[in-house]
């Protein structure tokens, strides 16, 4: 099955890109293999490459991985400084032990750095470091707006003050360097807190006018209306909404955990069930229409089911070879490559072949700034010769 042009009726539906993204991460979750987290990364860094535009919010993934290289290097200095609890007997350096009261048993600052403690200390931050990049993957791949604009009646409200937020704050720094070049264009200075204060002034002016101007156009449109419902039936849709959130956490927690896998599933399912009853109760008192709504088609499908693939894949491989999964830093051992598990977190490849390509009207509004036309030259152009 070719993949199509990323079009507005092929687009892929974010919420497929963000299940994809949260299999692996669930499936990184299951693991301190650092080959296998390196596959997981390497898989989800070949899917941004290959299916990502030019937007905005896809150069976010390189953030990702920066701070999870971050992350990694916040736990090997904790690890260096305050000691880890692995013991081990390949010591590399002994650093001056700072006293600590009777109060503090069990925290100490300095002492032995062992080779065993540094090395699960880098399988524990690369272990990190991969569920951020998993998440970075999804940010850079889905749509933010096409995002909140499928969100359930339900949640309408907060989803318009997040497209408002998203749409006002490009406006915001495209005014404050409009300015900023005004003034140097004046020949007054654009830096420091003098400056940044009568900048400050006709932005806040700016801003202002245009919530007016919003405001004036939602109240026109209608927004804020809703249907009368029973008691009853809003007292349910709480119920249902709320233990459906906390069935959620309580089950994203199992199956995070290494000890939850049984549990964790059946849980979320139910939470799942619970949470998406109680929003389609709630969105019943939401009069409005979707305009063009995105669907959820085949691709979309083998999408997210290649990452829930992965995480069901992982969390079975954990449960009949946890060896495997999570090779030892007491005694020092090269860690090894499993071949199923490593084959299952293939299958997380499926999206970089199955979902629509990036369009060139894509790549094109790099170049366009949020709320302005594209800038034309006006003049004719010489022929060549």
């Amino acid at each position: 099955m070719s993949a199509p042009q990323a079009t507005r009726t092929t687009a892929l539906h974010a919420g497929a890109w963000w299940l994809w993204a949260l299999g692996l991460a669930t499936a990184a979750s299951r693991t301190t293999d650092p080959l296998l987290l390196g596959l997981l990364v390497g898989v989800a860094g070949y899917v941004v490459a290959a299916r990502r535009t030019d937007a905005p919010w896809a150069r976010s993934y390189g953030a990702f991985v920066k701070l999870g290289l971050v992350v990694i290097a916040i736990r090997l200095v904790f690890a260096f400084v305050l000691g880890s609890p692995i013991p081990g007997t390949h010591t590399l350096v002994t650093l001056p032990e700072v006293p600590l009261p009777d109060w503090a048993k069990g925290v100490r600052i300095g002492g032995r750095v062992t080779a065993e403690g540094m090395v699960f200390a880098l399988y524990d931050g690369l272990k990190l470091a991969t569920l951020l990049i998993c998440v970075g993957a999804a940010n850079a791949l889905a749509n933010p707006a096409r995002l909140l604009k499928s969100l359930p009646g339900a949640l309408y409200e907060a989803g318009v003050a997040v497209v408002v937020a998203m749409t006002f704050a490009p406006n915001l720094v495209a005014d404050v360097q409009r300015l900023r070049a005004a003034r140097r264009l004046r020949g007054r200075p654009d830096r420091g807190f003098k400056a940044l204060l009568q900048v400050g002034l006709p932005v806040l002016e700016g801003a202002l006018e245009r919530s007016v101007a919003l405001a004036a156009a939602m109240d026109a449109r209608g927004y804020g209306r809703s249907a009368e419902v029973p008691p009853a039936v809003r007292h349910l849709t709480s119920v249902l909404t709320l233990g459906g959130l906390l069935g959620i956490c309580a089950g994203t927690y199992g199956l995070l955990g290494d000890t939850g896998g049984g549990y964790g599933l059946p849980l979320l399912l139910a939470g799942l069930a619970a949470a998406l009853a109680g929003l389609w109760l709630g969105g019943r008192r939401s009069v409005r229409s979707r305009y063009r709504p995105d669907r959820w088609g085949v691709r979309a499908w083998l999408v997210a089911g290649s990452g829930i693939a992965v995480a069901a894949l992982m969390i079975w491989a954990n449960d009949y070879a946890p060896a495997a999964l999570h090779p030892p830093a007491v005694p020092l051992t090269a860690p090894v490559l499993p071949l199923w598990p490593a084959a299952s977190v293939l299958v997380g490849l499926l999206p970089a072949f199955v979902a629509p390509l990036p369009s060139s009207t894509d790549r094109a509004d790099r170049a366009v700034s949020p709320g302005r036309a594209p800038v034309v030259d006006p003049r004719p152009k010489e022929p060549t010769q």
